[in-house]
């Protein structure tokens, strides 16, 4: 059994949409957190307003004097026994279009950042009796979607990552799980694929809905959970019978790449 009031957690992306519903699930179960986040101001005013003692991490995960200032600040912060890898960032538009900078911004925030800070903080949570991974990924980290070639990428990769190092870690006290939501009503949707969403006929979950899920998932420490149906169906056709899923999505093509005329990045970071 999972005993919440004994976990220091290190939980990225806090001042998100799904961050912050995470960041409150866990500190009402008596988690310590540490809340990482780009923006001082946003991180101070959600520590201040969960319950308990916690503490900020202020850095871009995305940049390398980002990536410093966490790499600095984590010995005083240290034990840590869960990771939770949430920030990330979207890039919607056909691939011809998008900028050089949209690649790098995502593949940075989306796999990157959660590699090194995994490897960064291994160390320590291997001493730990028992320690948690938890990689949030995507239901686009399983299907490849018209227009989101960046996003899908970074997620694809992040769920290999993640059952590489499962596996790689299953002879340690270190548990390693990949979380797959659908679609979310966050900031990390324009206004575009909110209209996409809703012409397409997908389900757009709250954040509170992710959050559940990823307690439920801590707690009976299931390697994998996706989010959602028909979502979690279609990854699975997907991985079997790919050209079902072509021909499914080719009806829908004209539609995304409607919505999907003026790229954008969005963050939840």
């Amino acid at each position: 059994m999972m005993q919440w009031q004994q976990q220091r957690c290190l939980l990225t992306g806090a001042t998100g949409g799904i961050g912050q519903a995470i960041a409150r699930r866990l500190a009402d179960r008596g988690v310590t957190l540490i809340l990482q986040g780009r923006d001082e101001v946003s991180l101070k005013r959600l520590q201040h307003a969960l319950p308990g003692d916690h503490h900020i991490l202020v850095g871009d995960l995305s940049t390398a004097q980002g990536r410093q200032m966490v790499e600095d600040a984590i010995p005083a912060l240290l034990p840590v026994t869960m990771l939770i890898n949430n920030a990330g960032v979207s890039a919607v538009g056909d691939l011809e279009h998008l900028a050089a900078d949209d690649i790098e911004r995502v593949m940075q925030t989306n796999l990157l950042a959660p590699m090194w800070l995994t490897q960064q903080l291994l160390p320590d949570l291997k001493q730990q009796s028992q320690a948690y991974i938890v990689n949030v990924g995507s239901t686009f980290g399983s299907i490849g979607f018209a227009c989101h070639s960046l996003y899908c990428a970074s997620k694809f990769g992040l769920r290999g990552f993640t059952e590489a190092l499962h596996r790689e870690l299953q002879d340690s006290s270190v548990h390693v799980m990949y979380l797959a939501p659908r679609a979310t009503q966050t900031a990390i949707n324009s206004e575009q694929v909110i209209g996409m969403n809703a012409a397409l006929g997908n389900t757009m979950d709250p954040p509170a809905v992710v959050a559940e899920a990823l307690i439920e998932q801590l707690s009976s420490l299931r390697a994998r959970k996706f989010i959602g149906f028909p979502e979690k169906l279609f990854a699975r056709i997907n991985g079997a019978f790919p050209y079902l899923v072509d021909n499914a999505l080719a009806k829908k093509l004209a539609t995304i790449k409607r919505f999907a005329g003026q790229h954008s990045v969005e963050s939840n970071l």
